[in-house]
């Protein structure tokens, strides 16, 4: 199997159109585990590997930067054929400035990063999400720094509204900084808000989509049951992310909805977890949806999914009927 590549956004960096990411190594998934399930990916054709200094997912301050350690050490030796991204932003130490996008943090932070990953360049650094109480203005001077002084290739950001990325574009244009390259926002069959705005704007600036949670947080694979609550050692029940999870997704419409999405899985012949992917892969716009595990043999069916043709019309209208309401916003939130 060899993945299809694609061009992140407007840039001249070639990826894969599938990327991996790592937020369960170090606390769902051991570092052997996480070792096959980086050569699982990599024999498959993924030379796209997505991180955060914050990770595992999860765990707290006496666990962050465990996920880099270990993509470090399998790294070793064959670090030209991956293109590497991670994120700062989150909280990784008890001082006041450990978190945040200040001039400070962003530089101590990619430092502590590279060090872990045992690299001396990042290939994608970005912030993990938007820290209003500091400037835009000092945030991308710092990134424009880094970028300056070599140590990292493209800058990108997730979990940031449209119109902060969208002023935060501007202001790099007008300052002659370094402009972001790519958007990490979440996006699934059950929540499809940024359609509306973000991936306009992406469109627009022709930025790169790489968005997480393709899977819901594994419910749209199909193993979960509402009635018997939240799986053990999944991410509905996982340290500091259950709560998370379970507000995003653990509902009663949701799981309904899972069960009119199996019914067209199976219609097509496809599992519904590769039938998900391959819905976010379906959008034009989308870059490289980030796929996870925390067991190698659950890469099977998503890795299936970029092998397959674009969906066709009728099917993925099908889909987007049957997951409209996704689109629209929320008012439980």
């Amino acid at each position: 199997m060899t993945l299809p590549t694609t061009k992140l956004g407007t840039t001249g960096l070639t990826v894969s159109r599938l990327c991996l990411g790592t937020m369960t190594f170090g606390l769902q998934t051991d570092e052997e585990t996480s070792r096959q399930i980086l050569d699982t990916a990599a024999a498959a054709g993924v030379n796209f590997l997505d991180t955060a200094d914050v990770y595992p997912l999860g765990g707290g301050l006496a666990t962050a930067g465990t996920t880099e350690e270990i993509i470090g050490r399998w790294l070793k030796g064959k670090r030209e054929h991956f293109i590497v991204a991670t994120k700062c932003v989150g909280r990784v130490g008890t001082a006041p400035w450990d978190q945040g996008a200040s001039r400070k943090h962003i530089l101590d932070a990619i430092d502590a990063s590279l060090r872990r990953l045992g690299t001396d360049y990042i290939d994608l650094y970005q912030l993990h999400s938007d820290d209003a109480s500091t400037p835009l203005d000092e945030t991308l001077e710092a990134l424009d720094t880094v970028v300056r002084a070599g140590k990292a290739r493209y800058i990108g950001v997730s979990n940031f509204l449209a119109y902060r990325l969208s002023r935060a574009l501007g202001r790099a244009d007008v300052r002659n900084l370094t402009r972001f390259v790519s958007i990490q926002p979440r996006y699934n069959l059950l929540f499809r808000e940024i359609e509306r705005e973000l991936l306009p704007l992406a469109k627009e600036e022709g930025l790169g989509v790489i968005p997480y949670n393709p899977l819901a947080g594994g419910l749209l694979t199909g193993k979960h049951n509402f009635a018997q609550g939240p799986t053990s050692g999944t991410r509905f029940t996982l340290g500091t992310a259950a709560e998370r999870y379970q507000e995003r997704y653990w509902r009663d419409r949701e799981f309904n909805t899972v069960e009119g999405l199996r019914t067209v899985a199976d219609h097509v012949g496809l599992s519904l977890t590769t039938l998900a992917i391959a819905w976010v892969l379906s959008n034009p716009i989308i870059t490289a949806p980030i796929i996870g595990a925390s067991r190698p043999e659950q890469l099977t069916e998503t890795l299936k999914a970029g092998e397959l043709k674009p969906l066709d019309d009728t099917l993925k209208q099908k889909l987007d009927e049957l997951t409209a309401e996704y689109r629209k916003g929320d008012s439980v939130r």
